[in-house]
């Protein structure tokens, strides 16, 4: 079951939280500036072993002038949203940066294993997003991910908070999209190893960019975006990075799942689980992060349609409500929206 595994890494990926941040603490200043991680996905192996050559076509040469054109395409698609202070601006920003970053370490001499592949993985991942927020804009929903109608319609509604935002993008993205990447382009390298070091090795380059990224979010359009609770975790950059990075493990999971599923029927089954999941991950983050009470009932029907676990429903309420005491949603004379719009006119 995709949902078992999903409990399973976010368990993991709390308790190794912990050694990070035991680790941080126990850091000698020499190595103060470079933030601590520690790539426990790499600890766990691929289970695929079969090679197919990938029928996805975006930058197939892999050249660092396809990341190039990527990040002019993000840069065009954000400016004007920032300049708006449109909500969505919160992860058009998340996933600018991230590309950026990702950039520096693909033309790092023996970062990856396979720089070409990746690039060409990063060009067909953003078209994902591309193609999505187009869907979605030219009112084509049967084209649109549900979990990215949550995202964009959290944002256009200005329903939640800059943190939701944040992570509603990531979600959408990281678990329903990458999924379905990764079993698009292969899991295994020609000669037969597996794909997946490079792949854990994002997470590397992940690490460095969080804290930047947090920092400019806030300075920018929402000060409170680090200050959020998502799974009775603060969502510093280390709180962040460590749910990311269990997202993508799960991801790469799904990927093995959908490439092993044994026939076309039992693939739709698998896919229509990652969307299922990504759906539920998606009303979560909504009810943890909402300014209204109405939205937050909204999100709870569809979890219980959707079959969500009690547990999981119950700590986003609990969530929301700490971040309710915090002040982190409004108040009520002011509405959390009209606080941040006000913020975001000022700094943005």
């Amino acid at each position: 079951m995709v949902l078992a595994r999903r409990l399973r890494v976010r368990s993991l990926a709390v308790v190794v939280g912990a050694l990070v941040a035991a680790t941080a603490l126990g850091a000698s200043p020499a190595f103060a500036e470079e933030p601590a991680f520690l790539p426990w996905s790499t600890l766990l192996p691929s289970f695929t072993s079969g090679y197919e050559p990938s029928s996805a076509n975006d930058c197939k040469a892999g050249k660092i002038q396809c990341v190039d054109a990527v990040i002019r395409e993000m840069t065009k698609r954000f400016d004007p949203l920032a300049a708006a202070c449109d909500h969505n601006s919160m992860f058009a920003l998340t996933y600018l940066r991230t590309t950026e970053e990702y950039r520096r370490s693909a033309t790092a001499e023996g970062f990856f294993t396979d720089p070409a592949f990746i690039n060409h993985q990063d060009a067909l991942f953003a078209r994902y997003y591309f193609d999505a927020w187009d869907d979605y804009r030219a009112g084509d929903l049967a084209a649109t991910s549900k979990s990215w109608q949550l995202a964009f319609g959290a944002a256009d509604g200005k329903k939640i908070s800059g943190l939701g935002n944040l992570l509603l993008g990531m979600s959408a993205h990281v678990n329903r999209d990458l999924p379905m990447v990764l079993a698009e382009i292969g899991l295994v390298k020609p000669d037969g190893t597996s794909r997946k070091p490079d792949h854990d090795k994002v997470n590397q380059f992940l690490n460095l960019v969080m804290e930047p990224l947090i920092d400019e979010a806030a300075a920018r359009f929402d000060p409170t975006v680090d200050d959020g609770q998502i799974d009775g975790t603060t969502m510093d950059e280390t709180g962040m990075l460590q749910l990311l990075v269990g997202w993508r493990e799960q991801a790469w999971r799904n990927a093995e799942a959908l490439v092993n599923a044994p026939t076309t029927a039992a693939r739709a089954m698998v896919q229509a689980e990652i969307e299922r999941v990504a759906s539920i991950e998606a009303n979560l983050i909504i009810v943890a992060t909402s300014y209204s009470a109405v939205n937050v009932q909204a999100a709870l029907t569809q979890l219980s349609t959707l079959g969500a676990a009690p547990a999981d429903v119950l700590q986003a309420q609990l969530d929301r409500t700490v971040n309710q005491l915090h002040g982190l949603l409004g108040s009520l004379f002011v509405s959390g929206k009209t606080t941040r719009d006000n913020y975001c006119a000022s700094h943005g």
